[in-house]
């Protein structure tokens, strides 16, 4: 069945004047809600409730996705949670909505803030710098964007501090490398050379124990001539006396 609102705002203009006054006020109440919500937010989190007064803000983006303001509490409410990602989307969107200058620089602050928390230095950096490119007269971006690139400088030299320590630890690995090889290599020159001494130790020793051979047979060669000699010289004396001894008779 089919209601025929008009027949009945003809019929009824008590009732025409109670449905004319809703329809003028709804738009109006449902756009205090997300407000209501907001404001409800707030004083929770001036408690230090920050988990529930990201729940009430949330509600408020339930009932107008076009509240920048509640967007931009969500973000503060999760980055007292430390979660400081997802505060950063928050304050992204909150920037992209917002046409009012000091609080699309503020969103960028605090986008500054959450990189900086979630150590993406260089990318707070960036985010700083926008917030002064949009709001330059913003105090807080100047000192947190002079901060940021302080602690990138600090960071930098680190890392190449680090580096350099790598190097050298690097480098005196391979120097000890390097010693050992040498070490192995004198080594096995020193052993060479001794094996080449001891060679030539035994062919000294070889030559010299020839040596005393070849003089010892020579002391008996002429001590075999000097006994042939002198058996010589006894049987020419024997004989020599056996002819005197003989008479011619």
């Amino acid at each position: 069945m089919i209601i025929d609102i008009c027949n009945i705002l003809k019929k009824n203009r008590i009732g025409s004047l109670l449905i004319f006054l809703i329809i003028i006020c709804y738009q109006p109440l449902h756009g205090q809600a997300d407000k209501k919500y907001i404001r409800q937010g707030n004083r929770v989190y001036e408690k230090n409730k920050f988990s529930e007064s990201e729940i009430l803000y949330r509600k408020a983006t339930d009932k107008n996705k076009n509240t920048p303001d509640a967007v931009f509490n969500i973000g503060d409410a999760l980055y007292k949670q430390n979660k400081f990602e997802d505060a950063g989307k928050q304050f992204i969107e909150n920037a992209n909505m917002n046409e009012d200058k000091s609080k699309k620089s503020a969103a960028l602050f605090n986008l500054g803030n959450s990189l900086l928390k979630a150590n993406k230095v260089q990318e707070s950096i960036d985010a700083y710098k926008s917030s002064l490119k949009v709001f330059p007269d913003n105090p807080e971006a100047k000192y947190n964007l002079a901060y940021a690139q302080d602690l990138m400088k600090k960071q930098e030299e680190q890392k190449q501090q680090q580096q350099d320590k790598e190097n050298q630890d690097k480098n005196k690995d391979q120097n000890k490398k390097d010693q050992k090889k040498d070490q192995n290599n004198e080594n096995k020159d020193q052993q060479k050379n001794d094996k080449q001494n001891q060679d030539k130790q035994q062919q000294q020793d070889q030559q010299q124990e020839m040596s005393k051979d070849d003089a010892q047979r020579l002391l008996n060669s002429l001590a075999n001539e000097e006994k042939n000699v002198q058996q010589k010289v006894k049987l020419a004396k024997a004989a020599k006396e056996k002819v005197r001894t003989v008479k011619n008779w």
